[in-house]
């Protein structure tokens, strides 16, 4: 293996334990034992530290049967690289192992796309893809990825890359075997009041597959939730796929776990069927 082809992790020891025992230990005490799970096209999971967003992730993805490849969409936070950025080849490093990107699938993605660049950059040091990654292997250890990060809130465009990729995907019959995951956070830094009467408006525009709905709830409420561009995305393209409907699973807010109700952040855990 090539070792410049790994994408080292770069908030292990942060946002969640760098040691694989204790890493697993840590999943393992949010998922639920008796979960159902069933076939979705997508799901939206938070990407905050595991003590805060982990247990709405965990909780959400144990009720999913996580398919051969995972097309990660994710704002970019660091503003480094390109509008659209898509990893084509390597791999992405955790503590519980490599994960490959699925770079047939991606260069697929590339080739029908006029908005997605072959690019690293946004990636080395974005922690909203990274974060998902060690609770997707817990619950299977044998998928790929396509690792996308976002940065403009342009709906149009935004629009335009979910039609892409669901026509990739529905041209080569992939839909069996390709599912989406949106990263988001929810409002920042709010009383806690606000930021449930805010995320609640944003999660019914989702749940209802609405993007032009929740734009416009994003801005005239001014709802911060950080992953707008990737939700966006992921709900053009699942309706296109065939998708009729979205599930809240769990909310919460930084604020139950730290009992500060003053400035809280939102995380919310949505499928797609």
């Amino acid at each position: 293996m090539n070792q410049s082809n790994i994408r080292k992790p770069t908030v292990a020891g942060q946002f969640y334990p760098a040691d694989p025992k204790g890493l697993n230990g840590l999943i393992s005490s949010f998922a639920p034992k008796d979960a159902q799970k069933e076939d979705v096209l997508g799901c939206i999971l938070p990407h905050a530290g595991y003590t805060y967003s982990g247990r709405v992730a965990v909780q959400t993805l144990s009720r999913v049967n996580i398919k051969d490849t995972v097309v990660l969409l994710g704002p970019n936070h660091s503003g480094n690289g390109a509008i659209f950025s898509l990893m084509p080849q390597g791999f992405w490093q955790t503590p519980l192992g490599n994960v490959e990107i699925n770079s047939e699938l991606g260069n697929l993605f590339l080739k029908n796309s006029r908005h997605l660049e072959a690019d690293a950059l946004a990636h080395l040091d974005e922690h909203s893809l990274e974060v998902e990654l060690p609770i997707l292997q817990y619950f299977r250890s044998d998928f790929k990825i396509v690792p996308i990060a976002i940065k403009t809130d342009d709906l149009g465009m935004l629009k335009e890359v979910g039609e892409e990729l669901a026509c990739v995907i529905s041209e080569n019959t992939l839909k069996s075997s390709v599912m989406f995951i949106a990263s988001s956070d929810m409002t920042h830094y709010e009383p806690q009041r606000s930021a449930e009467k805010k995320d609640r408006l944003a999660v019914e525009a989702i749940i209802a597959l609405d993007e032009n709905k929740l734009a416009q709830l994003v801005k005239e409420f001014d709802i911060s939730m950080c992953g707008f561009a990737p939700v966006a995305v992921l709900i053009k393209a699942a309706k296109l796929l065939g998708a009729k409907q979205g599930e809240l699973v769990k909310y919460q807010t930084s604020g139950d776990t730290s009992g500060d109700t003053t400035s809280v952040v939102g995380y919310a855990g949505i499928i797609i069927y």
